[in-house]
């Protein structure tokens, strides 16, 4: 009995485990794994979110910071349509967040700041 137990929850686990690696498997490709630069994504656009929150960016520059974001995801989504992400590509989407992250910095610094009336909205 116990080894019939035993053997069910290792069947189990290893269910579970390949069910996990097929699912991982499914949703992106080998070559098109990007999470460095997807983490790095989400992070500016959180900086642009917290310059909107805290009124260090005028609506003007945050639309033009996130256009500035959309046009990355877009180059990261062109570059994965192939199936794979060429060192190349992971270089240029490496270079244009360096650039982005330079931009944001500049706008969230420049004393351009929302009105105080807006700021609070």
């Amino acid at each position: 009995m116990t080894f019939h137990f035993k053997t069910l929850v290792a069947t189990a686990a290893l269910a579970a485990l390949s069910a996990t690696a097929f699912a991982q498997a499914a949703t992106a490709p080998a070559g098109t794994n990007t999470p460095g630069i997807d983490k790095r994504q989400a992070n500016q656009e959180r900086r642009i979110d917290q310059g909107v929150a805290k009124g260090t960016l005028t609506p003007r520059e945050a639309r033009r910071l996130e256009r500035q974001q959309a046009a990355i995801d877009k180059a990261e989504n062109k570059a994965k349509a192939d199936g794979t992400v060429t060192k190349q590509e992971r270089r240029r989407l490496h270079q244009a967040q360096d650039g982005a992250s330079r931009r944001i910095h500049r706008q969230k610094h420049d004393r351009q700041n929302r009105p105080a009336s807006a700021a609070g909205n």
